[in-house]
Parts: structure tokens; C-alpha cells; sequence
């Protein structure tokens, strides 16, 4: 019997074994039994930290891959691995499995904001956010989510679906139509909510209705939040957006904000690996220069692809008149497409660049909208797309690098449209 004998120094260990070993599922049972294994083994005990503090910090089986790898004669680290590559289906049970093994004491609570909470986007991200997928298995999370009074029933919903999912992470709800209520204290905002383009909208009209909605939210954000918030805009044209809430944030250092071009990134990341049918983990050091439109520059000049350059195993001509084009107007297919616009993987663009921001992206590229300081000649105060590697919660621009004619042209076109819409919002700018 699996629970004969069983030390009980680790109480919270115990509890998670006899939660595996009387499921029905025999893979829940080959869990159990490994739990068994580092509960009766201290040295076994003191290695499944190094792997739970690795996986945690990854966020990636590969990573226990890797480490498994390295030390090819420890069968217990292999038996790791076969276990809980087989126990997929229990990804959220692996963490806190990981999470326990480490005897690792959670965090204090972290209030999260999310406006336009209960709208597409929005649906999609709280769940995610809530389970731990964007700041860890680790950090519990209180989410402050702001609505429009007549979505307020919505949202409502809403926070009856996450109140249902028993979220261990889940310390709270805050469901409010009230800004400074919503960012009262806040760590992290992610700014969903915004207002679309209506048929016949000119996007002068559209820059100036969303001023309206972003200088009075960056005004609260200066007012209530957390000095060191971190703040995501989602909403578009959402580089213009996130320099009109900084630019309404006195208190705030503009490095505290950011606009999301990691969905662009993203699915330049897909095309890429689609295209030359390697997995997107082998693409390092792609990026999305400029703003989050049809003006965006999407860059494999220094793009490597395994132990090769992306240049070696694409031409050109695909790289002009398909891949570029392809990532600016994706936005557009996906709507032609579905009815609607891109929702699942505009929330899963947030988790990541939120991720990566609040923790490291180890030393590989992404891309990210930040305030220019004036870097590869764009006009200060700008929040423009760049390479971007961040470590230990804050971002770095990656310096120096060589940008050929081409490349320029593009940026240059992307830095004037952000130049032109700047001037159409100049009324929503705090002097």
C-alpha cells in the first residue's frame, strides 16, 4: 500500500500525496507514487527543489527536460519527468506540485487590474490570470476589475465563473465601475477596455474618444496606484494610448508603462516556424519595431533559427510581399475570418508580455511598446516597439543594433504615423 509508512514532516506534501493515491486515474497514482519516493528520500526531497525553483522560474517542462538531461544516471529525476510529461492534463496540479515538493511559502497577495474586464479579451485573460499562468505558481492574486455601468450585470457573471473555479491563487475580487476603486493599490494593469472603431469612425475620431477614456484612467493610476505599477495597454491604437495615460501620470515614472506588440510578435513567431517547420522555441532574436498597426515593422534581420540565420532558410521576396504583410494585416484576416476580433490570442500576448516583464525573458528578445528616450532616432516620449530583453522585473531596449536601409525605411514609417497621431490627441496631454 502506498501510504504505509510515510513520514510526516512535510504535512503539506502528505495532503497532495493521499489527493493523488485515491483518484481513480492511474496516472494520478504514478504521481502519487514519486511524491512517495521524495517523501521517504531527504536527498531526493532537497533535489526536487532545484527542479521545482527551475521550473517555476521557466515556466517550461523544457526546462526539467534539460536538467534531466545533465544528469543522465539519477533515475528518480527521470521518473520526474516521464510522470509529469504524461500528466499534462494536470498542468495546474503540476505547479502546485512542484510548489509543495520545494516547500516554497506563498507570496502576499498581489491586486491585478483588468479593465473592459468582462468583454472578449478580458474573458479570456482573468481565468488565466487567476490560475497562475501570468506571475507564477506562487502569488496569489487579487483581481480589481473595472467595467462600464451598463456591463456591470456581465460582470457580474464574470465573477460568479472565477468564484466557481476554486482558484487556490485566487485571493479576491474586486468588481468595480469606479477607476480609482479599480487601480486602489494595484501592482499590475492591464488596460483591455477602449473604444472601438465604429463603421464611418475616422481614426482621428477614434484617437480622440479613446483620449477621453485613457488621460482620466492615467490619472487615477498616478493618484491610487502602486507607485512601481506595472501597466500593460491592450487597447487600441494602443501605443497612442499608453503615451496619453503616462502623459496623465505625473507621480509615475513613463517607464511604467507599456503598449502590447507581443501579439504582433507572436504571430510573427508562428509564420516563422510554420514556414520553415521549426518550432517557435528555436526562433531567437525576432522583433516588432514601431506601432501596433498596419505600419508595424517586423523584423528577422538578426533572427536566428536553430544554428541558422532566418535569412539562409527564407528569400526575401517571401519576407516582403508575404511575411511582412501577413503579420501587419493580421488582425484584419483574423476579423474577415471569424466575425470578431482576435480575443484568445490577444489575452495570451498580454500573459506573456506581463510575464516576461514581472519576472525575465533569460537573456532572448522580445518586443514590447516603451517610452523612447530617443533610441535608433525616435522622437522622445513615444511609445514605440523594440527589441526588448527584461530581467528581475524591469525592461532593457537592446542597444545597438545594426539596422540596414530597408529596416529604416520601415521604422521611419511606423515612428511618422506615431508622430501623426500624437498631434490629433494633444488636447489629452497633461501639461
Amino acid at each position: 500500500m502506498l501510504m504505509r509508512s510515510l513520514p510526516s514532516r512535510n504535512p503539506q506534501l502528505l495532503n497532495l500525496f493521499r489527493s493523488f493515491s485515491t483518484s481513480g486515474f492511474d496516472k494520478n497514482r504514478a504521481t502519487a507514487q514519486v511524491i512517495k519516493d521524495q517523501l521517504n528520500n531527504e536527498s531526493s526531497l532537497d533535489e526536487s527543489v532545484e527542479i521545482a525553483q527551475n521550473i517555476i522560474k521557466q515556466s517550461s517542462i523544457k526546462s526539467l527536460r534539460d536538467l534531466v538531461q545533465k544528469r543522465d544516471s539519477d533515475s528518480k529525476l527521470q521518473e520526474a519527468l516521464k510522470t509529469i510529461e504524461k500528466n499534462k492534463a494536470l498542468y495546474m496540479k503540476k505547479n502546485l506540485l512542484l510548489h509543495y515538493v520545494a516547500d516554497k511559502p506563498m507570496k502576499p497577495p498581489v491586486k491585478v487590474a483588468v479593465t473592459g474586464a468582462s468583454g472578449a479579451i478580458g474573458y479570456a485573460l482573468l481565468f488565466r490570470i487567476a490560475s497562475g499562468e501570468m506571475l507564477g505558481p506562487d502569488q496569489p492574486v487579487h483581481l480589481c476589475l473595472l467595467e462600464l455601468p451598463q456591463a456591470m450585470k456581465s460582470l457580474e457573471g464574470v465573477t460568479m465563473e472565477l468564484n466557481d473555479c476554486a482558484f487556490p491563487l485566487l485571493s479576491g475580487i474586486t468588481a468595480t465601475e469606479k477607476v480609482e476603486q479599480a487601480f486602489d493599490g494595484i501592482e499590475y494593469a492591464l488596460l483591455v477596455g477602449a473604444r472601438p472603431r465604429s463603421k464611418g469612425m475616422e481614426r482621428g475620431d477614434l484617437l480622440k474618444a479613446n483620449g477621453q477614456i485613457f488621460s482620466v484612467q492615467g490619472k487615477a493610476l498616478s493618484d491610487f496606484a502602486s507607485k512601481n505599477v506595472k501597466v500593460l495597454v491592450v487597447g487600441n491604437p494602443a501605443n497612442t494610448n499608453a503615451f496619453i495615460a503616462a502623459a496623465n501620470a505625473p507621480k509615475l515614472d513613463p517607464k511604467c508603462f507599456s503598449a502590447m506588440t507581443k501579439l504582433d510578435h507572436n504571430r510573427g513567431l508562428a509564420q516563422l516556424s510554420e514556414k520553415t517547420k521549426q518550432p517557435v522555441t528555436a526562433i531567437k532574436k525576432f522583433c516588432i519595431w514601431g506601432n501596433h498597426s498596419s505600419t508595424q515593422y517586423p523584423d528577422i534581420s538578426h533572427t536566428q533559427i536553430g544554428e541558422k540565420w532566418a535569412k539562409e532558410l527564407v528569400d526575401q521576396k517571401w519576407v516582403q510581399d508575404t511575411f511582412i504583410p501577413v503579420v501587419q494585416q493580421r488582425g484584419a484576416a483574423i476579423i474577415n475570418a471569424r466575425g470578431a476580433s482576435s480575443a484568445a490570442s490577444a489575452a495570451s500576448a498580454a500573459i506573456d508580455h506581463m510575464r516576461e516583464w514581472a519576472s525575465s525573458t533569460n537573456g532572448e528578445w522580445t518586443s514590447m511598446a516603451v517610452c523612447s528616450e530617443g533610441e535608433y532616432g525616435i522622437t522622445k516620449g513615444l511609445y514605440f516597439s523594440y527589441p526588448i530583453v527584461c530581467d528581475e522585473g524591469k525592461y532593457t531596449i537592446v542597444q545597438n543594433v545594426p539596422v540596414d536601409k530597408f529596416s529604416a525605411e520601415r521604422i521611419e514609417t511606423s515612428h511618422k504615423e506615431l508622430l501623426s497621431e500624437r498631434d490629433a490627441v494633444k488636447d489629452y496631454l497633461k501639461s
